[in-house]
């Protein structure tokens, strides 16, 4: 009788220290591209409707201050699945540029502890897999994109929204797991990346009275209707998320399912999107654990896309060997606790960064920042002040031309070409109203509030200034401070190592190949 007891303990020994228990969790990712944190009917929205993402905050814990890796989505998406700051990883932390193999993802190691993984939608993008030195599958796992809505089929909510079914290829990806395996699913939305169907909100019944413009847009019909064409594409991503969530109930695995839904950057509206402001990388956070017992908790403490991959090694028992060193921290403690509010460390910071965007300057330069978030501050530093933040204001015609495009692309007409200047900004309604009006008494604030150049150094109140348009970098009072933020943002980047602080070449991420297309602008002046 004592040797099937001792292979019973063995068993159960190998079964705690490999991650191979009966009970692992499953884990649902979900992750929308370009949406800003405000924008949920759970933070008050009440011009958008997103009732998977409230039930998930409901039942589970809203984060109300989580920072996204980068305010675009490559670097961002990078910073998730590595724990590692953007700048700790070569091309592979930059915007289409290529995913190198030594990068093991958070992905890979669940995989080989047993996890069935894969994707659908958008995953670990915009970047370059291929041959060695490049990684071969993109860094979320398999891909499940085959199932397509057809073109006869009109129950999408705009002709811009992706063809890819994403429930439909979720199910096909169940229906492909061994009974008895946990799985990893990383839904990642198109949605409400640009561009959106002009309109698509009259049929939703959407009014342009309902929406809250934020202070650094103009208030007018062309501005409100373009954000409810934004909010018709969160609610897109937000029906497949609750697609999948009823079919999880259905099945018997929600119960087992811890459910995160976040977005990978802020909205993609001028000094939003590939800006270090709080609407470029302040974005949505809820997760649903299993079996939870306080349900509802608000969580205060500022938390990074760097704490997620280690989050999810600890969540599932899977060790970190075999990935570069993890610079971010878990986040069980903050999942296991029962309080709200602020629960670890008032001196809590996390940290963000941009490089290039888009193919935007000459030699495709990017616009460094690095941002700080601590308390209800945030320090924005950009490091190449001399720079144009949304992009250069006039192109070349074509490569080698000496002949440019009209400055700020407005064409003979008066008419704004987006892709034509400021193109770090994605082409839109909002940007050619701002960029066309841009010597008008009213609006000229926000064609500079857009575009301008910038000072190296900019302190906002977040709590007061959600829009981040006084800087308080300068004023009385506000020294010390600004001093003290400077210094440990200083610290924390030449701790990680960041290539524009320790060298040996700080302008390394210039060099990297871009494999998207390019654009072509004069040489600045100052060089």
């Amino acid at each position: 009788m004592r040797f099937p007891i001792l292979i019973g303990l063995l068993f159960l020994m190998f079964s705690s220290v490999s991650g191979y228990s009966q009970d692992r969790p499953n884990i649902l990712f979900a992750i929308s591209d370009d949406q800003s944190a405000l924008h949920t009917s759970y933070e008050g929205c009440s011009w958008i409707n997103t009732p998977a993402f409230d039930r998930i905050a409901r039942e589970g814990i809203y984060f109300e201050n989580c920072y996204a890796g980068s305010p675009g989505c490559a670097p961002s998406r990078s910073t998730l699945v590595t724990g590692r700051y953007h700048w700790q990883n070569e091309q592979a932390g930059q915007h289409a540029s290529g995913w190198l193999d030594k990068y093991v993802p958070f992905v890979d190691l669940l995989a080989a502890n047993g996890y069935h993984t894969g994707y659908t939608g958008k995953g670990v993008g915009p970047f370059k897999y291929g041959a060695s030195p490049l990684r071969r599958q993109n860094a979320a796992g398999k891909e499940y994109n085959d199932i397509r809505y057809s073109k006869e089929d009109k129950t999408r909510f705009g002709s811009e929204i992706s063809s890819k079914h994403y429930f439909a290829n979720f199910k096909n990806f169940m229906e492909e797991k061994r009974d008895g395996d946990p799985f990893f699913f990383w839904y990642g939305g198109h949605e409400p990346h640009r561009a959106f169907e002009e309109g698509s909100w009259k049929a939703r019944g959407k009014s342009l009275s309902e929406v809250d413009v934020p202070a650094f847009l103009p208030d007018n019909d062309t501005i409100r209707g373009d954000l409810l064409d934004y909010a018709v594409e969160i609610e897109w991503f937000d029906h497949h998320l609750q697609l999948m969530l009823d079919y999880l109930e259905e099945i018997g695995e929600l119960e087992n399912t811890i459910v995160v839904v976040t977005s990978d950057n802020g909205m993609a509206f001028p000094r939003a999107k590939a800006n270090g402001y709080d609407y470029g990388i302040n974005v949505p956070l809820a997760i649903r654990m299993p079996r939870q017992i306080v349900e509802g908790r608000h969580i205060t403490d500022p938390v990074s896309f760097v704490d997620f991959a280690p989050t999810f090694l600890e969540l599932t028992g899977t060790s970190e060997n075999g990935m570069l060193p993890i610079t971010g921290q878990s986040m069980v403690p903050l999942l296991e606790s029962e309080q709200s509010g602020l629960v670890l460390d008032a001196d809590r910071f996390v940290l963000t960064g941009r490089e290039r965007h888009s193919s935007s300057r000459y030699k495709n330069w990017g616009y460094p920042q690095r941002t700080l978030r601590q308390g209800y501050l945030l320090l924005v530093w950009n490091m190449k002040p001399d720079r144009w933040p949304a992009g250069a204001p006039q192109r070349l015609l074509s490569e080698g031309s000496r002949k440019t495009h009209p400055m700020y692309g407005i064409d003979s007409t008066g008419v704004h070409q987006s892709q034509w200047a400021f193109t770090d900004i994605d082409a839109c309604p909002t940007k050619s109203f701002i960029v066309e009006h841009h010597d008008v008494g009213p609006w000229k604030k926000y064609f500079d509030w857009s575009v301008a150049k910038r000072p190296e150094w900019e302190l906002y109140d977040v709590y007061n200034d959600k829009a981040c348009l006084h800087n308080l970098i300068d004023q009385p009072g506000w020294e010390e401070k600004g001093e003290e933020m400077k210094k440990l943002l200083r610290k924390e980047l030449d701790r990680t190592n960041d290539p524009r602080i320790v060298g040996p070449d700080k302008e390394v991420f210039d060099s990297y190949k871009r494999y998207s297309p390019m654009r072509y602008f004069p040489k600045p002046a100052t060089e």
